[in-house]
């Protein structure tokens, strides 16, 4: 156990942690020339595509130092917010992390956010400072910032270049000096952390653990506690860039487990493997079930490929066991899902991956967070689609979701961050200089503000330096009203929206004169109505097409040409009875580029 090593490495988007990533398997060699390419952990094409890690990782290398053979576990993680969870349950797996900062761009907000949830880990942290090769590196006042926010000194920051290999070798170095040797006891009862899942066609879910006492042994009976299944442990291995099969994974270890499960709701992250003859007296501290943050309704843009969409989201699931879906049906668009996502970052990728992976083009409604309505009687409701909100004369109070949020941004860019924040109801809690031109606001802001177009204007207003994380706080009562949309009287439940009171005629306002561009002109003349219970807060009209009947009358009595008017009037409001407004897809999306 004293030559092993377990260690994350934290970054913000960008900051070079899948590079340094590579750098690492190549000087312990762990791949070889040949299988080496750029971010070799990230396997989806999205992921090379957008520089980004969705999944986390494990890979095991071996490296020499002063004599001795060292055995060093890197996990993997996500650097996005709304992976948090994912991350923390990685960060619980370690002893250690790297800190990678960009010596370009300097501390960012989730590099803060990480690195807090490592530091209540107790977890030993080694700041690396990279890309001191460009051009634009600024290595002196980063350092500054490194030193006030770790606490270390100088000199103990180690200066590094992934893209060209300068200081990688310090960086291993200092992984063996530095980082402890798991704690654990062997003779204990099996006792180990489940941090990740993934999918395979053949095997099913494979589990990546990280043994904390005892160990784990292939055709041995184990339970997985939160769940309490029970399973036969077919194959237990450790991860190099493919698994290679062992007889046991012993404790400090980090391996994977096969016992052929096919749901992949049954293995949770965060989740402890015990024995059933032995089992530990108690779980691993700190799991929790993964809660989606937004939710939007996702529908097949044909009607008939409502069973290839459930089958896709189903596929889909047994990757990513964080999206939750269940069947609704509206009015507009027929038959699709309702779905909950751990954010918006989330949602993309959901949906660019049904696009890829399984060809289906899908309409998105506009994305919510879900809310807590209380009636009369003092009932709790739980509402995650506008169209469950009860009648308003029944309706006690709203309550929705707080976040506290931390913004990080170039000193000059603070007054109109504010005013951002305040436009979509945010408090300001704190404000504080982290150098002289980096300053760190806190908020704290309604969930839904942010679910919608907040990060891109967050990065347009200062000009992408400010950087963004939160984390949800608790629920407090809103003045929350029921904005719906109504073509020719008739309710369009996909553009509901739960909306507060002062923004609601503006919101309302703006959505008809969008949907007044975007619909075609009919034979009949089209009302879009904007309206809250049964106040109208908005109007526009669409024009009804007009063909003019009174042309083939040249002359003679005006009685004549009435009669015709008077037929085409009957004709339209016959039409308009019977006839319906086909809305196209540009009019769902509209609604989420409002502001642009």
């Amino acid at each position: 156990m004293k030559n092993i090593r377990n260690f994350c490495i934290i970054a913000h988007i960008d900051h070079g942690k899948s590079t340094i990533a590579d750098r690492l398997l190549e000087y312990t060699n762990t791949i070889s020339k040949r299988e080496l390419q750029a971010q070799v952990l990230d396997d989806m094409d999205l992921e090379r595509e957008r520089g980004i890690t969705i999944k986390s990782h494990a890979i095991q290398m071996e490296y020499e130092l002063e004599g001795e053979k060292y055995v060093l576990n890197l996990i993997d993680t996500p650097g996005h917010v709304d992976f948090s969870y994912e991350v923390s349950r990685s960060i619980a797996a370690c002893e250690g992390a790297l800190l990678i900062v960009d010596a370009a761009q300097g501390i960012q907000a989730q590099t803060i956010s990480n690195l807090y949830l490592a530091l209540e880990h107790d977890l030993e942290i080694i700041p690396v400072l990279n890309k001191i090769d460009l051009p634009s590196a600024m290595p002196e006042e980063v350092k500054d910032q490194i030193v006030d926010l770790v606490g270390c000194k100088r000199e103990e920051i180690i200066s590094a270049s992934a893209k060209e290999g300068t200081g990688v070798y310090d960086i291993l170095r200092t992984i063996i000096k530095k980082i402890p040797c798991p704690k654990g006891d062997p003779a204990a009862p099996l006792q180990a952390l489940i941090f990740d899942s993934v999918y395979n066609t053949f095997r099913g879910i494979v589990a990546y653990f990280r043994v904390m006492n005892g160990e784990i042994s292939a055709g041995e009976k184990v339970k997985f506690v939160a769940t309490g299944k029970e399973y036969i442990a077919e194959e237990v291995g450790i991860l190099k860039l493919d698994k290679v099969p062992c007889r046991s994974v012993k404790t400090g270890d980090v391996g994977y487990i096969i016992s052929g499960i096919k749901d992949a709701s049954e293995v949770k992250v965060g989740d402890t493997i015990t024995h059933i003859e032995n089992p530990c007296r108690e779980a691993i501290q700190g799991f929790e079930d993964v809660k989606p943050m937004v939710f939007a309704g996702i529908y097949p843009v044909d009607t008939e490929d409502y069973e290839d969409l459930r089958t896709s989201m189903e596929k889909l699931r047994l990757n990513d066991a964080a999206l939750v879906f269940e069947p609704e049906s509206s009015a507009a668009l027929g038959f699709g899902f309702r779905c909950g996502f751990l954010g918006m970052l989330h949602m993309e990728i959901i949906q660019e991956r049904l696009e890829r992976e399984f060809n289906m083009t899908v309409i998105t409604t506009v994305p919510n967070v879900s809310y807590r309505a209380y009636n009369t009687k003092g009932e709790e409701l739980v509402i995650n689609n506008p169209s469950d909100m009860p009648d308003p004369s029944r309706l006690s109070h709203i309550e929705e979701p707080f976040i506290k949020a931390q913004i990080i941004t170039k000193a000059e860019y603070t007054g109109p961050v504010m005013t951002l924040c305040i436009q979509k109801r945010g408090i300001i809690r704190n404000q504080s200089y982290l150098t002289t031109d980096r300053v760190e606001l806190t908020f704290e802001m309604p969930l839904a503000e942010i679910v919608f177009d907040f990060y891109d204007r967050l990065k347009t207003i200062s000009k992408g330096y400010a950087s963004f994380d939160y984390h949800p706080t608790d629920y407090r009562q809103s003045d929350l009203v029921k904005l719906d949309i109504r073509l020719n009287n008739e309710p369009v439940d996909a553009l509901s929206a739960l909306i507060h009171k002062d923004h609601a005629y503006n919101f309302g306002r703006k959505i008809c004169e969008k949907l007044k561009e975007l619909l075609p002109r009919q034979q009949f003349e089209i009302i879009i109505q904007a309206a809250i219970g049964a106040k109208i807060i908005a109007r526009e009209t669409v024009k009804a097409l007009r063909k003019d009947v009174t042309a083939k009358c040249y002359g003679g009595d005006i009685s004549r040409k009435r009669k015709l008017l008077e037929k085409q009037k009957e004709g339209k409001k016959r039409m308009r009875q019977v006839g319906s407004v086909e809305i196209p897809q540009q009019a769902f999306l509209a609604v989420l580029k409002l502001n642009e």
